[in-house]
């Protein structure tokens, strides 16, 4: 692997509300490198989508950082001025949203868009709808032409879906953020969607982020994995070490989660019980341990250590060594 592109250290940030602050990022850190796939993984409401959108810029008006970097090619983009950052969008960082639907305007044609979306090359509009052609044909869609025609609603949400990753990839970026990518789409659609990521993995010099609850996908697609739990991340190791030697509770709950680990039928699937922690009011030891089968009296009133388990694989537990 070579220098990451993107690394993010001690990323802290806070939703306002009426009420208490939301702290929905806790001191995140982590890299992102050229080659390579990173998948970070965890239950709906432990950061993920927040992380995505923040190395965006796209958090939102009630989003506050207060602490951290998040640094591309060295430099910090949280501190940029706007208009840096908008140049950065699309052309160095773009990024595939969950829902395929809402990713395109309905009264615009599919080729418009795509046309549009490349105003920043400085290419002439003949050459950037060859372009778009060509993009859409190398994502699999057949008779890329007829697709350059027709509004977002003509194309099913598997086709949409890739129409969105080619309009991500047509500026040619350093780094492709794939926000739940494959959820909306049902086991056929998200199975080619798979598919053409990976092929594309294969020729793509770039850095790709997935972004999913579902280790399936993670499974494979992805070189190291990142796992984040109330905002914080618990684990990270190589895919291949976190689903034979998971250290975190958490993360080997989830893995008992997947049916697919399931060696014997069962009537109901496995399940974490309770649920994460609000972070208007995050506990102050281990968000995890009111769900943990192996909490100790430590858990609760100090937070976890960072422990190096191995190369490349750390773990946020009081019990990570055991």
């Amino acid at each position: 692997m070579t220098t990451p592109l993107l690394t993010v250290e001690n990323l802290t940030l806070n939703y306002r509300t009426g009420g208490d602050p939301v702290q929905a990022l806790r001191g995140v850190s982590l890299t992102a490198r050229a080659g390579e796939v990173l998948g970070i993984v965890g239950e709906s409401g432990c950061g993920k989508s927040t992380l995505a959108a923040t190395l965006m810029g796209l958090a939102g008006t009630n989003a506050e950082i207060t602490d951290g970097a998040v640094s591309f090619r060295g430099e910090n983009i949280l501190t940029a001025r706007e208009e840096t950052r908008r140049k950065l969008r699309g052309k160095h960082i773009a990024m595939v949203f969950q829902d395929p639907m809402t990713a395109f305007n309905p009264v615009l044609t599919i080729g418009a868009q795509l046309v549009d979306f490349q105003h920043n090359s400085g290419t002439p509009k003949r050459q950037r709808h060859s372009a778009a052609r060509d993009m859409l044909d190398r994502v699999g869609i057949p008779d890329p032409d007829i697709c350059m025609g027709r509004f977002p609603h003509e194309l099913s949400g598997g086709m949409r879906q890739r129409a969105a990753i080619a309009a991500a990839l047509l500026m040619q970026p350093e780094i492709l953020i794939a926000d739940e990518p494959t959820t909306a789409l049902d086991v056929t659609m998200e199975a080619q969607i798979i598919h053409l990521l990976r092929n594309l993995q294969s020729d793509y010099d770039g850095a790709i982020i997935i972004v999913t609850h579902q280790l399936g996908v993670i499974a494979q697609l992805c070189d190291r994995v990142v796992v984040m739990y109330a905002g914080q991340v618990v684990e990270e190791a190589d895919v291949d070490t976190l689903f034979h030697a998971p250290r975190h509770p958490y993360t080997k709950a989830l893995i008992a989660c997947d049916p697919a680990s399931l060696s014997i039928k069962e009537k109901r699937l496995p399940t974490i019980g309770g649920r994460p922690p609000d972070l208007a009011h995050p506990p102050a030891g281990c968000a995890f341990a009111d769900r943990c089968a192996q909490v100790e009296p430590i858990c609760r009133t100090a937070a976890p250590p960072r422990v190096e388990i191995g190369p490349d694989h750390i773990a946020k537990c009081h019990e990570a060594w055991s």
